[in-house]
């Protein structure tokens, strides 16, 4: 009797998380196109192509240009050498 039970405890549990599953059809109903939409579509895709060619080549801008200098290395080359540190608070006798 307990078994029964507890099975129809499970189903009646069950019974409204499966009410709410989607209906998904998995293999919708294919829709064939006529010659004149396939006509129309190629028509489109060929100006589409052609619109892509008149297009032109971006160049490669550089927005930092004007702020960099030309010669980054002659720059770190032109800066004194490190002196070494001495402690600051000390007396030489």
């Amino acid at each position: 009797m307990r078994m029964l039970s507890a099975a129809v405890a499970v189903v009646l549990m069950t019974a409204p998380a499966f009410a709410q599953t989607p209906n998904v059809n998995l293999i919708p109903e294919l829709q064939s196109k006529s010659p004149e939409e396939k006509e129309q579509d190629a028509i489109k895709e060929k100006a589409y192509k052609d619109s892509l060619k008149k297009i032109p080549d971006a160049k490669a801008a550089d927005p930092w240009g004007t702020v960099r200098s030309e010669t980054p290395a002659k720059a770190a080359a032109k800066t004194a050498p490190a002196k070494p540190k001495t402690k600051t608070g000390s007396s030489v006798n």
